[in-house]
């Protein structure tokens, strides 16, 4: 099961992914956000459900997804398989990082002004990243600020919590991604004990979603062979 970053939706985690884990044989499950400020604990209640049902999962996302499905692979070592971790943004505490400071600015626009007001502010952003916008938040609907503020705040799991979780790893990253840096995703490729970094560019992705999926699971492939 894989899970979007903040703001972000299904459709993009599909686009992304789908096709590497088809390549493998792997079925992918990404299930909708849930709606506002339930978005984190209704994710990692999906996770518990389906663990239930189908036992060892492999998780992942992007973004706040990624961290999201790192804080339960933390939480539920025997029933997770692997990880995913495209994007990561911060460790532990979101404190002044950039990914957290951008949604904390989106969510105040959107509740003051509205979704149109807040999507015009994103004109100097690439053609490609404004049309994902525009649809997911929309998607989003009522629940847009309210969810993007969870993300926000939520810390992840730090680098020692990490280092406790044994399970092969791949960790992508865009390496001109100034909101997701890539010394953020470097360091929990180096804290996790079986994981790989695999690095594209925000301008292969905005040309081919499926970039930054691909080198996240290589670098999960690669980890599979790290003993």
């Amino acid at each position: 099961m894989l899970l979007p970053g903040t703001g972000s939706d299904d459709v993009f985690v599909r686009a992304v992914f789908a096709g590497p884990l088809r390549a493998l044989g792997v079925p992918l499950i990404a299930p909708p956000p849930p709606p506002g400020a339930a978005l984190a604990d209704g994710y990692l209640a999906t996770l518990d459900a389906l663990a239930d049902e189908y036992g060892e999962l492999l998780v992942g996302g992007i973004s706040f997804g990624a961290h999201l499905a790192a804080e339960w692979a933390v939480a539920n070592p025997g029933r997770c398989g692997g990880l995913l971790a495209a994007l990561p943004a911060w460790n532990g505490r979101p404190d002044l990082a950039p990914a957290s400071l951008a949604a904390t600015l989106s969510a105040d626009l959107v509740a003051d002004s509205g979704v149109d007001t807040a999507l015009a502010q994103t004109a100097g952003s690439p053609d490609w990243l404004r049309a994902e916008l525009d649809r997911a938040w929309r998607r989003h609907g009522d629940g847009l600020a309210a969810g993007l503020r969870v993300a926000a705040g939520r810390p992840s799991p730090t680098l020692a919590e990490l280092a406790g979780l044994t399970v092969p790893a791949g960790i992508g990253t865009c390496t001109d991604d100034p909101i997701h840096p890539t010394k953020v995703a470097s360091e929990w490729a180096r804290a996790l004990p079986r994981a790989a970094l695999g690095e594209t560019t925000l301008t292969a992705l905005g040309a081919d979603r499926e970039s930054l999926g691909r080198a996240t699971v290589l670098a999960f492939l690669k980890a599979l062979r790290t003993l």
